[in-house]
């Protein structure tokens, strides 16, 4: 019996973490209501029901191609709840991410979602690595039509490895995904990581981690 009540209280436990980290909605939808100063808990404050529009739950314009004139050779274009104020509390979000010639999304992670990628245009090289210790890289070439997943938390990339321009579109498993640029954040930390502590982890010269801070 008290093996019996043991399990079921594991089993409680652990539907309940599950509910808590992106909870089901408590009514037909909950559009966000960007102006209220209601302190937020988990996403956005609702609007009035009663003043909630189509447009609440509509956006325009992905099929349009991205710039994708900079460094990396890629434009995301998001569509969570920023851009769907409907999407509030729903736990999706999509994103196209056009990519130039060689462009590439540089490693990153989404904190709050696991990533579902599907290929509409081109080649793209797809990775993402696992956690310690085994830090072991999952990788594959997608074509048009192929679909790759990313699971939350995991470091993940992407890149167009053909001449040609390439589009994907992702979706993702939490209207505010998140999302965290390895480079950016460990380079370009506001205020900055201390070169000491960036050299030894990467066990380099001081110099080379300034050089870097510098570009970020």
């Amino acid at each position: 019996m008290a093996n019996q009540i043991l399990v079921l209280t594991v089993l409680a436990m652990a539907c309940t973490q599950v509910i808590a980290f992106e909870p089901s909605p408590l009514q037909d939808f909950c559009v966000a209501d960007t102006t209220s100063s209601v302190p937020r808990v988990n996403g956005l404050p609702c609007l009035d029901s009663k003043l909630a529009q189509a447009e609440h739950f509509f956006f325009g314009g992905l099929h349009i191609a991205g710039n994708t004139s900079n460094p990396l050779g890629v434009k995301i274009t998001p569509v969570n709840v920023a851009q769907i104020p409907g999407l509030n509390t729903l736990g999706i979000s999509l994103a196209r991410i056009d990519y130039a010639p060689w462009g590439v999304t540089p490693p990153h992670t989404h904190p709050r979602a696991t990533e579902i990628l599907t290929v509409l245009e081109g080649s793209v090289a797809v990775g993402f690595v696992t956690s310690n210790p085994d830090n072991k890289l999952f990788s594959k070439v997608l074509n048009k039509g192929d679909v790759f997943v990313f699971p939350i938390g995991l470091v993940h990339y992407q890149q167009n490895v053909g001449n040609g321009t390439a589009v994907s579109l992702s979706s993702l498993s939490s209207q505010n995904p998140g999302v965290i640029t390895i480079a950016n954040s460990v380079f370009g930390a506001n205020p900055s990581i201390s070169d000491d502590v960036l050299a030894k982890a990467f066990q380099v010269d001081k110099s080379i981690i300034s050089d870097l801070q510098a570009k970020f």
